[in-house]
């Protein structure tokens, strides 16, 4: 049989940990707290990244690429930035090898230090906004798009694949704006698209809010975010959007002369979402069984498994199923028709089972007889016997009932973990359950920081559409208008 997970009642973090290297999505490499994404796991995140450029192309952003190396000296220069990496940041101190002179290998060259250290991008804001001094000079040049898909450093001692690695993949907006007004506009805009992909294509239902001072991007004037929540009932952070105000643009001395003829500085943006994404796609949807992939994002959307004794009812089986197989293909689903004769079908289920792939299309002879075919559904675990005429449209609408029926178990999940408490004692003993508390909070850093302290818990976000509503903090006793979102969180 296919590779077996643990349960995710047993141990959590082992069944994710087994499943994202059992399920070929990655797996550790040589280089302690790196990873190595393989093709299947690869092929998804090609997915989001499609989906997600064209959303950006359509909000007016283009791509571009900026160096890997970050001078040390820029990141001196906005304060709170390089105060909020500087435990992060990797950093190079020379540039050439040289051999050992007692043959025991390759060896630093002492003669060979760079003058300026270089820092390996844990963000680009310094790089970027450097860049951009050379290319504002007028209002006609604002408002400036851009994005860029690249790889980022940042050194992380514990690590656990997709969540939390010393390298991983992102992309990163950043832009430039005439008006506070454009610049607040485009963060939450950002944040739109982040929420709508989230939800319309991986199935994870989002909070969209805003973090508090305690938990703000270092150098940002405010930060936006939506918060998932996983299986085991803590939260992930999905996805951010920062209002930067004018801080980098001051810092890097980009001024515009704007309609009025007067020098200003502009106002700036920054966005980003990582291959965390993936490991939120694995916690949110998957089972003991294996990968629960939405098909908009699956690599292969319909596997097609013949069941047969001899070439000759293969060969019958192939002409049956092959016009299906290209008019799915026309209409833009991803099929794969396992004629393979190296493991038998009962393994074959199992395997595309761990994989996730949502739905899988079993004929044998008897079906062949009977003009039928059995259709299993991935996210359901159910089987029907389907007529195979009209397998095609019924194909189509099941891979949109999928990924709608996905998206509703998850967020059932939200709302039946989602609790609201008013005193502190209830606060303790509903975080030690899990899921989101919307709870009253003074407002102040000094109350966040003790709640976190004495129970690891953390406010993920102050959301965007709460009601306002008379309240005393939990914590203190002190007033509060608005309830906010605590959870434990990866």
């Amino acid at each position: 049989m296919a590779k077996a997970i643990p349960s995710r009642s047993e141990n959590y973090s082992e069944w994710y940990n087994e499943l994202v290297k059992k399920a070929d999505l990655a797996e550790n490499s040589a280089v302690r707290g790196c990873m190595v994404i393989k093709p299947y796991g690869y092929s998804i995140w090609e997915k989001m990244q499609r989906a997600l450029d064209d959303m950006f192309k359509e909000t007016g952003h283009t791509n571009a690429y900026f160096p890997l190396f970050i001078p040390k000296s820029y990141l001196s220069k906005e304060a709170s930035h390089v105060e909020g990496f500087a435990k992060e940041c990797a950093v190079v101190t020379h540039y050439r090898l040289k051999n050992a002179e007692d043959g025991s290998g390759v060896i630093v060259d002492p003669e060979a230090k760079l003058e300026e250290e270089l820092i390996v991008r844990p963000t680009s804001e310094t790089v970027i906004w450097s860049t951009y001094k050379n290319w504002i000079q007028s209002y006609r040049d604002l408002p400036l798009l851009i994005n860029q898909w690249a790889n980022v450093v940042r050194w992380e001692m514990r690590t656990r694949l997709f969540l939390r690695t010393a390298e991983f993949l992102w992309q990163e907006g950043h832009t430039a704006h005439a008006t506070a007004e454009e610049a607040i506009e485009e963060t939450n805009q950002m944040l739109e698209v982040y929420a709508r992909f989230a939800e319309e294509w991986m199935a994870v239902p989002v909070i969209r809010g805003a973090k508090t001072a305690n938990e703000r991007f270092a150098g940002a004037n405010e930060t936006l975010c939506i918060e998932a929540m996983m299986q085991d009932g803590k939260a992930l952070q999905a996805g951010t959007s920062h209002f930067l105000g004018q801080n980098f643009a001051k810092a890097f001395d980009v001024q515009f002369l704007n309609k009025s003829n007067q020098q200003e500085y502009v106002w700036g943006t920054s966005w980003g979402v990582s291959t965390r994404l993936m490991g939120a796609l694995v916690m949110a949807h998957s089972d003991d069984a294996g990968l629960v992939l939405p098909p908009k994002l699956a690599p292969i959307q319909v596997v097609i498994v013949p069941i047969c004794k001899n070439e000759e009812q293969l060969a019958q089986l192939t002409d049956r199923i092959k016009p299906v197989i290209q008019a799915l293909k026309k209409l833009g689903i991803s099929v794969k028709f396992d004629d393979s004769d190296n493991n038998k079908p009962g393994w074959k289920f199992a395997e595309y089972e761990l994989r996730g792939v949502p739905v899988r299309l079993a004929m044998g002879m008897r079906d062949f007889e009977n003009n039928t075919v059995e259709v299993a559904r991935r996210d359901l675990k159910t089987k029907e016997t389907v007529s195979f005429d009209g397998i095609v449209e019924h194909i189509q609408n099941l891979l949109v009932d999928i990924q709608e029926t996905i998206y509703k178990k998850a967020l059932q999940f939200r709302e039946e973990n989602t609790f609201r408490v008013d005193t502190y004692a209830e606060f303790k003993e509903q975080i030690e359950k899990g899921g989101f508390i919307m709870a009253h909070w003074d407002g102040t850093s000094e109350t966040e920081e003790a709640i976190k302290e004495e129970t690891k818990a953390t406010i993920r976000c102050i959301p965007l559409n709460a009601e306002e509503e008379d309240g005393v903090c939990i914590y203190t006793g002190k007033p509060s208008r608005k309830r906010v979102v605590f959870a434990r969180a990866y």
